[in-house]
């Protein structure tokens, strides 16, 4: 049985998950609360196995509610948030400060609410699943590293899924724009997100940073970002956008792009990444990349939020190297340089 704590400053919100959520047996809501401070008292007193947390409440926001969960009692928070304007971060802050993901939260009637059902179970029974710790501890890490070797790679191509947003941002902070690479992202994220973490890595980091448009160049000092709903290939150092079947149940998937540079000249250019994620999505795209001469790096389980995705690759034998995320962009810097 998944406990759940619902947070929302919405009696009628409350009412309908509430009710969506007591039709799966294997679904417990425990205790709502209508403000932030209210979240952060019930969380700590009833140790919930998830916390569903909007973001704009009175009292407290989700915000310094995620902060004060994460640093006092952690626990699994998925954000339930209405808000997918491209110039408002505060959900991706909230990922930042420790929650899980984040989902649209759908407007009108329980009919509404009913269209993300399944998206929603789903997404409480993994997420109740996953071992967090205090947001700012970090756990101690052993990684397989070999000394990176070879040419130049100024194509840095990301795969990520569930707690990739922080990832990404940390490693997009430590690679200038200077530094002349040219980053493709697939990241999983809820439908209408995608524009909005584009902007917030813009703003957060040094590079050029947005979604990515079908006939874009490749350019030094820019990050490209798979729009959702969308694959994300390079075809001629040229972005194309797929609405072809998804893979591995993503669209984007990562997959589709690293197996697109690796049918391409750029492969021996390319390093790819592969950070925390559900799944094995990316896994067998990052195989191929390795035969095809790229250089490839799966993140160590330690700082994963879920250990699949990268876990699947170091499985296959596709990662040249497995490191901790605080070792990943030093490591592209160096491959940058050669």
């Amino acid at each position: 049985m998944v406990r759940v704590l619902i947070a929302d400053d919405s009696r009628l919100v409350r009412s309908m998950l509430r009710d969506l959520l007591s039709q799966d047996p294997d679904i417990e809501v425990i205790a709502e609360a209508a403000d932030g401070r209210q979240a952060v008292l019930k969380t700590a007193q009833l140790r919930p196995d998830l916390v569903i947390l909007d973001i704009r409440m009175p009292v407290m926001d989700g915000l310094e509610a995620v902060m004060e969960i994460m640093a006092d009692c952690p626990t699994p928070i998925l954000v339930l948030s209405a808000s997918v304007d491209p110039g408002d971060s505060s959900a991706f802050n909230a990922i930042r400060y420790g929650a899980l993901d984040v989902l649209t939260k759908p407007g009108g009637s329980g009919h509404a609410f009913a269209s993300i059902a399944g998206q929603l179970v789903k997404k409480i029974k993994s997420l109740a699943k996953v071992k967090v710790i205090h947001h700012f501890r970090r756990r101690p890490s052993l990684a397989i590293r070999r000394s990176p070797v070879g040419i130049r790679r100024d194509i840095l191509a990301i795969g990520a899924s569930t707690g990739g947003p922080p990832a990404i941002l940390r490693l997009l902070k430590e690679i200038p724009a200077a530094s002349g690479a040219r980053i493709l992202i697939v990241q999983h994220i809820a439908e209408g997100f995608a524009t909005g973490f584009a902007e917030w890595l813009d703003r957060e980091t040094d590079l050029r940073v947005r979604l990515a448009v079908s006939g874009d160049r490749l350019e030094p000092g820019l990050a490209l970002v798979a729009p959702n709903g969308r694959h994300l290939q390079v075809r001629e150092e040229r972005i194309f956008l797929s609405d072809a079947a998804p893979v591995n149940s993503c669209r984007p998937a990562v997959d589709v792009l690293f197996a697109s540079l690796a049918h391409s000249p750029l492969a021996a250019r390319t390093a790819a990444v592969l950070l925390t994620g559900m799944g094995r999505d990316g896994a067998e795209g990052m195989a191929v990349l390795r035969k095809s001469g790229a250089h490839t790096i799966a993140q160590a389980e330690a700082g994963c939020v879920i250990f699949g995705m990268p876990k699947a690759a170091i499985d296959l034998g596709a990662a040249m190297q497995v490191l901790p995320l605080g070792e990943i962009a030093p490591t592209l810097l160096t491959l940058l340089r050669q």
